[in-house]
């Protein structure tokens, strides 16, 4: 059984930066598409940033530009790299994985149904 685990959230002045890490133990995800999602209290899980087996990546528009998602297949890990941080940035931070997929689907994968694995999340509070 695949396990996720993020890590790197925090707190932070605006303006900053902060990188997550996700790791996968117990399985391969050797070159799957995983990506990103971000939730807050009250509001639905929204799709932050996706990484296909082909390293083709995908941002929701509020990131473009300030955040990379990135992979290291020899270590089963993608990151995160969040510059420019911004308070509405605040939420906890989900890893999630396809367990079968290489290719990117654009109606599936920025959706939570597209994936099957989901770390257990990481805080990221950004100040003002």
């Amino acid at each position: 059984q695949v396990q996720l685990a993020e890590s790197g959230g925090g707190l932070v002045q605006a303006g900053t930066s902060l990188q997550l890490s996700c790791t996968a133990s117990g399985g391969t995800l050797f070159r799957n598409v995983m990506a990103w999602f971000r939730q807050v209290p009250g509001k639905e899980r929204e799709f932050v940033a996706g990484i296909s087996g082909n390293d083709n990546t995908y941002y929701v528009d509020s990131v473009k530009g300030r955040f990379t998602i990135s992979r290291d297949n020899a270590k089963n890990t993608i990151f995160l790299q969040m510059n420019s941080l911004k308070p509405e940035d605040t939420a906890i931070y989900y890893c999630a994985a396809d367990g079968t997929r290489y290719y990117w689907r654009s109606s599936l994968h920025d959706r939570m149904d597209g994936y099957e694995y989901w770390g257990q999340g990481t805080q990221v509070t950004v100040s003002s």
